[in-house]
């Protein structure tokens, strides 16, 4: 089981992200666009103002249940470990474990 602190962390970054995507993305736009290289200086330097944990990139997926940072199944939202249990006792619907 993952620490509260790593689940509250990941839970602030989300919130991060989300605030600035907005802003992040016009700024990339005026980069990737504009011909004036005065103006897309502006653009990088206010773009490097914006919080580090507000990039996208650094959200981690965890597990929903114990917050595992690893072995996440994107699907359902478990690691595999939860995931391989609750399959067993039959609490996802529509997954049986395989016999032959």
């Amino acid at each position: 089981m993952a620490k509260e602190s790593m689940k509250a962390r990941e839970v602030k970054r989300a919130k991060l992200v989300a605030k600035y995507a907005a802003k992040r993305a016009a700024l990339k736009e005026i980069i990737a666009k504009s011909q004036d290289p005065v103006e897309r200086y502006e653009a990088a330097r206010k773009l490097q103002e914006i919080p580090r944990n507000a990039n996208p990139i650094r959200l981690h997926n965890r597990c929903k249940i114990t917050g595992r940072p690893k072995g996440y199944m994107r699907l359902f939202g478990l690691s595999r470990i939860q995931f391989r249990e609750m399959a067993s006792q039959g609490l996802i619907p529509g997954v049986k474990k395989a016999s032959w």
